[in-house]
């Protein structure tokens, strides 16, 4: 058979479930209504937005600037710059500002007393205290302005644009700001890859110094689904909150900000949660090495053709009993040459719902394949002459 080489796109059909023709539509409510100033909800796996409004509006972060504080935390714990038992001294300037005589949220720590840090992040999640984000900014980078940079550098790795920080407790302080979308990767992040200090976020309570504080998250104590993650209230960010729900291996995550009151943000939060696992799934498409191009044609190869796999698993979001519509668009290489390295990117694959693209991944080669023998080589390029010559 003569071999073709062309940019080679198509829809293919996969008993999974990828169909070749368009079914019949789900029906898909509105979100619902939620009372406060921003939010979104997103799939924590595949990053997917489910609804949002004002997603991208600057406001004051509150208390959820220590989510960061105790990300870092988690960060130089993993990366052995710290460990949990090690013994942080409580500064005269860390029980000032943000301890017993404060009017803010506070761990009740003792000025000049050493607390494991372990304890300073229970103190910080679970608490909300102030006066342990601190002294964990003094310990970690010797103060709040030099930690408050770290917190900016960590944001811009981890991609939230309009965030900006300027301490580790997000009490007011000019030009402090972040997102619902900017929290949501924040989030991500904290669950994903730190999950053995995620799990703090689910404690309903903690004690330091004999005084028993519960976790400001109502929602732990009414969906078991939810383990986090954060409050924040000052005057002028309103009420928030960042939570997590994970039902039937479908883990979402919700912030909602400048909401009216405690009541209303725990209860605008359900809404959303409510919504996502009601209209949405989230299900693996196609595997790590499955092969999703058979036999595409390879010039000048010791094989005449090559297949065509992934590097990762593809799982998407999508409308519940939508998955009947996703369409899977595969694009190859012109002309595939010989020699070939596994792993190497020789086209991609879409996949689309409603012409909207959901995911596009690289296709790559299966196997190595080495280059043939001298004379088949010459066979090759004669066919490959005449084909472009009358294509």
């Amino acid at each position: 058979m003569l071999k073709k080489s062309f940019l080679y796109s198509f829809l293919i059909i996969l008993f999974s479930g990828l169909a070749h023709h368009a079914a019949a539509k789900q029906f898909l409510p509105d979100a619902p209504k939620i009372n406060a100033k921003a939010w979104i909800l997103i799939d924590a796996d595949t990053g997917y937005v489910i609804a949002e409004n004002n997603a991208d509006e600057t406001l004051p972060p509150a208390s959820l600037a220590k989510m960061m504080t105790t990300y870092i935390t988690s960060k130089e714990i993993e990366e052995n710059r710290l460990k949990e038992d090690d013994l942080v001294l409580i500064s005269d300037n860390a029980w000032e500002l943000g301890g017993a005589k404060t009017d803010g949220s506070t761990m009740f720590l003792s000025p000049r007393s050493k607390v494991p840090v372990i304890d300073l992040m229970r103190g910080v999640i679970i608490q909300s205290g102030n006066d342990a984000a601190i002294a964990l900014a003094e310990h970690i980078n010797g103060g709040e302005t030099a930690f408050a940079d770290n917190m900016n550098f960590q944001a811009e790795l981890l991609g939230m644009t309009n965030t900006y920080y300027a301490n580790s407790t997000g009490l007011p302080a000019e030009g402090m700001v972040t997102t619902a979308r900017d929290l949501t990767q924040l989030a991500k992040a904290i669950i994903n890859e730190h999950p053995q200090y995620y799990s703090i976020y689910s404690e309903k309570y903690f004690s330091h110094n004999n005084i028993n504080q519960p976790n400001r998250n109502r929602l732990l104590w009414r969906d078991s689904s939810i383990d986090g993650l954060k409050t924040g209230h000052t005057e002028e960010a309103g009420y928030c909150l960042v939570a997590s729900s994970k039902r039937r291996g479908m883990r979402l995550i919700s912030a909602v900000l400048g909401a009216k009151s405690d009541e209303s943000r725990a209860r605008e939060s359900q809404k959303l949660f409510s919504y996502g696992f009601r209209h949405f799934e989230t299900k693996q498409i196609y595997t790590v090495g499955e092969i999703i191009k058979e036999n595409a044609a390879l010039w000048y190869g010791a094989e005449d053709f090559l297949n065509l796999t992934i590097a990762d698993d593809v799982t998407l979001t999508y409308p519940r009993g939508e998955k009947k519509n996703l369409a899977a668009e595969i694009t190859v290489d012109n002309e595939i040459k010989a020699p070939i390295t596994a792993g190497q990117v020789l086209g991609s694959l879409e996949v689309t719902l409603d012409g909207k693209s959901l995911i596009s991944v690289p296709l790559i080669a299966e196997k190595d394949i080495a280059e043939a023998g001298f004379l088949s080589r010459i066979f090759d390029w004669i066919l490959l002459f005449f084909t472009q010559l009358i294509s």
